[in-house]
């Protein structure tokens, strides 16, 4: 799979093109700058993500930290207004967690995680058919996918992974329900 057809993959996903996708061939987490996400921050996104991509007999998304992915992404790839809502969203899964059950989403237990963000899911892609707005859920789901698949536990680990350059196979035999090569 090259970066392309990921990119689509999240777009048929998530309902909408990759948020910040534009800036994507610049991303660079050199000079690490201040991102201004606490510990905290990176803990509720790893477990959001392990929410929408779990461990089961693969890897899952905190295998891959994609929270500080997520947090790195945000901040180096995203415009100020992204940013925010990105930032909004993130207190409000905390605020709607706090309002449905009485605490914070790290609190929750897997069952309420997943009602929540199916219940996210389904207001984000209601959100993007009738105004065609991002929903900040979408943001948060499509870093999800997009880190997980682009880190090392996922394409050496769930993808086939071929370091590239490789010998070049044009022809090569693929089996459906295969899983996809990741390629460099």
């Amino acid at each position: 799979m090259n970066r392309r057809e990921l990119l689509k993959m999240i777009t048929v996903a998530t309902g909408t093109a990759l948020v910040g996708g534009n800036s994507l061939l610049a991303f660079s987490a050199l000079g690490e700058p201040d991102r201004g996400f606490s510990d905290a921050d990176i803990e509720r996104l790893n477990e959001l993500a392990e929410t929408i991509l779990p461990r089961t007999d693969t890897p899952g998304a905190k295998d891959a930290e994609v929270g500080a992915f997520m947090t790195v992404f945000v901040s180096a790839c995203y415009t100020p207004q992204e940013r925010s809502l990105f930032r909004h969203g993130l207190a409000q899964i905390e605020a709607r967690s706090r309002a449905a059950h009485g605490r914070g989403f790290l609190e929750l237990d897997d069952e309420q995680r997943r009602a929540l963000v199916v219940e996210l899911d389904r207001e984000a892609k209601a959100q993007v058919e009738a105004s065609g707005e991002p929903h900040y859920f979408t943001l948060m789901k499509q870093l999800t996918l997009f880190g997980f698949f682009t880190s090392e536990v996922g394409a050496t680990q769930v993808l086939r992974y071929e370091a590239t350059p490789g010998r070049y196979d044009g022809c090569t035999p693929y089996e459906e329900g295969e899983p996809a090569w990741a390629t460099t």
